[in-house]
This record gives structure tokens, sequence and C-alpha cells, in this order.
């Protein structure tokens, strides 16, 4: 079934939300309405973040969230795929595939040479069609609440 890629608009605020949400509980934590209120004015306000909704036979199906991130020992930038979410039941079906190849081409269009993200140990699904790009990397997340 085709899909439709598409930024997200002001009047997607609720599906938006649910995503959001679903993307959370998946990793076993929760948003809060601070935090939804600031990543939705990043993607309005002129930030260097950009959001996009998959639509699937009328459906929101998917969320990607990505930007712009300096790489020191490089000079560049690369684009972070920040968040990709797939509705649970439609997993498998190659909208997540859909969703890296659309930031990957936002990437190119912008002379960007790299794509990264990261996610949990726990995500075997994911994981299997993220090893597809490239193996993981050796580096280590450390992240510190101050």
């Amino acid at each position: 079934m085709p899909i439709d890629i598409r930024p997200v608009q002001i009047s997607d605020r609720a599906v938006w939300e649910d995503l959001f949400d679903a993307y959370a509980a998946f990793y076993k934590t929760t948003t809060t309405p601070e935090g939804k209120n600031a990543t939705w004015e990043w993607i309005f306000g002129g930030e260097d973040f950009w959001a996009d909704l998959v639509v699937q036979d009328g459906k929101v199906v998917g969320l990607c969230q990505y930007q712009l991130m300096h790489r020191s020992l490089s000079g560049a930038k690369v684009v972070y795929l920040s968040d990709l979410y797939v509705r649970p039941d439609l997993r498998g079906a190659g909208i997540g595939r859909a969703m890296i190849d659309h930031v990957i081409g936002f990437a190119k269009a912008r002379g960007i040479t790299n794509v990264r993200w990261l996610t949990q140990e726990f995500n075997y699904a994911g994981r299997r069609l993220y090893d597809t790009y490239r193996p993981k990397s050796d580096f280590i997340l450390y992240s510190v609440p101050v």
C-alpha cells in the first residue's frame, strides 16, 4: 500500500501528540506538557528541527523527527534522526525504512553527508532494520541529569 510522508501541520497537533506519546511509551518513558510544547515550538518556530508524518490509506501511521547537529571534528553538520515511530500493527511493512530513506534524502538534498540516530538495546525489531543501513557503532551513550 503506498504511503505519503509529509511535514507536520498545525492542524496535526492531536495526532502528533498521540504518536509522540506512543513513541515515549515504547521507550518506557513519558512526555510532559512542557516537553511537548517545546518540541512543537521547535517544529514551527524556525529551529533546525523537522517533523513528518506518514500517511497510509488516509490514516497517520508514523512519525519521524530530525534536526541538524554540529560535528566539531569534521567541521560539518549531520542530520540527527531523533524520533522514529511506526504504529505497532504496521511494523515490518516498510514504513520505517521509508522514513529513514526520507531523512537520508533530506540530508543529501542539503549536501549533508551523514545521518545518525540512537536506539535502545531492547529495540530488536528496529535494530534489524537499522543494521541493513550500517552496523551499529561502538560508541556508548552517557546521559547525566543535572
